[in-house]
């Protein structure tokens, strides 16, 4: 969206951080769901054998757990059940989301429905939610079951989300305001569920708690917008994915759901472009993108972008925590809105 974003050294630490937990749990898997998880993460190849490639994963969540715990005056290390289980939970997320919108790449390489099949990528997604939970369950911290409720609860708002966004596929009259309340509980309520969590096996007060959980929940909609936005006009070098690939499964992501709102010929065009159920030609897309600039549809999802982003920023000035934290918050804050994948 901008110029390239440095990657926060925080992402690597919390990466290095969870590896080990990821890695024993995967262990305890069955081996056919052991082999999907661990295809998912960028581990091995379809074959079985071990990946040349690095993790992909961001490991946004983690970080926000580890962050967060920090943030209110405690050591990372008591909230590393919490970081390993909510990157767990993010991953079922994405092994069920492949599935059901057919999607058949994802960071540059097949998903994992397309290599093992449908069941057993739901498999390995419905064993991730349930290592995480024993994970949190298992943790000695006085506020593991706090932590373990609030995740289960971001968990419950996720899949009402993604329950919203199945039943606006085919629809061209979703306002931005209903595609905002569904961001926030799809991709918002775990940022935010993160941020808590890391406050909660911190040790935190409440007012800090829930002041990182609203940190959390705007930085979830800023990041969704950037996703959206790269959807159509990220470079596929780096987001992994086609060049406008929203437009290609004809997928009412943020800005399209804007230009659909818009009045006159063109929005008219656009709502009929999107009832097409055919393949699109490389011309149509290269057609719809026109459409979308010509809206203003790209500059109003940037610019939605930075509106949550200072709503969180925000949240994060309105409760004291420990300085170094708070400023490694702010860095995350402006990368997922800087961010080119």
């Amino acid at each position: 969206m901008t110029s390239q974003a440095t990657t926060p050294k925080s992402l690597e630490r919390a990466r290095r951080a969870v590896l080990p937990i990821l890695t024993a749990a995967s262990a305890d898997l069955a081996p056919e769901l052991r082999r999907v998880v661990e295809y998912h993460w960028g581990w091995i190849d379809a074959d079985g054998t071990r990946s040349a490639r690095a993790r992909a994963g961001k490991a946004l969540r983690p970080t926000l757990v580890l962050l967060a715990a920090e943030s209110v005056g405690a050591d990372a290390g008591v909230a590393l059940s919490g970081a390993a289980a909510v990157e767990m939970i993010h991953d079922f997320t994405l092994l069920h989301d492949d599935v059901m919108d057919q999607d058949r790449e994802r960071r540059g390489r097949p998903t994992a429905w397309t290599c093992f099949g449908v069941g057993r990528a739901i498999c390995g997604g419905d064993a991730l939610v349930l290592r995480a939970t024993q994970l949190l369950l298992a943790d000695a911290s006085p506020h593991g079951a706090r932590a373990t409720d609030e995740l289960l609860a971001a968990t419950q708002a996720v899949i009402a989300g993604q329950g919203q966004d199945l039943a606006f596929e085919g629809r061209v009259d979703v306002t931005v305001d209903a595609y905002l309340a569904m961001a926030g509980g799809k991709t918002g309520a775990l940022l935010g569920g993160s941020a808590a969590i890391g406050a909660i096996l911190g040790g935190g007060a409440d007012d800090r708690i829930d002041a990182l959980r609203t940190w959390g929940e705007a930085l979830g909609l800023a990041f969704q917008a950037v996703d959206d936005w790269l959807g159509i006009w990220g470079d596929p070098e780096r987001t992994g994915k086609p060049r406008a690939s929203d437009l290609r499964q004809r997928k009412a992501s943020l800005p399209i759901v804007m230009a659909l709102s818009g009045e006159g010929g063109i929005a008219a065009e656009m709502r009929a472009w999107m009832r097409d159920d055919g393949v699109p030609s490389e011309t149509a897309i290269d057609r719809a993108v026109g459409w979308l600039d010509a809206l203003g549809a790209e500059s109003a999802t940037r610019a939605l972008a930075r509106r949550e982003l200072g709503r969180a920023l925000e949240s994060l000035e309105s409760v004291e925590l420990e300085p170094a934290a708070h400023d490694e918050l702010v860095e995350l804050s402006r990368f997922v809105v800087e961010r080119e994948f």
